[in-house]
């Protein structure tokens, strides 16, 4: 059973934020994760993504290393993501 994840994140400029986001959606899709990314219309460098992922030890086990820390850090998020795991 997959769960649904919402990760709020502030970031320098979001289309840029956007276009690496975009390149990892293989390196995502190999552990099982897909995540569909938002801009915040109430606050534009807000990026809010919305997905599915096997676990939340699945997630937390792909969102903790430092290969996605150096991604997230080269996309200019500049903010403590805030991650929400949800279930049916």
């Amino acid at each position: 059973m997959s769960i649904r994840v919402i990760v709020s994140m502030d970031v320098k400029d979001y289309d840029s934020w956007l276009k690496t986001f975009n390149a990892a959606k293989d390196i995502r899709a190999e552990k099982g994760i897909v995540g569909e990314a938002h801009r915040n219309l109430d606050n534009p460098t807000n990026a809010v993504v919305i997905g599915t992922a096997p676990s939340k030890e699945a997630f937390l086990g792909f969102f903790t290393t430092p290969e996605q820390a150096e991604r997230m850090q080269s996309a200019g998020v500049i903010s403590q993501p805030a991650v929400t795991f949800l279930e049916n």
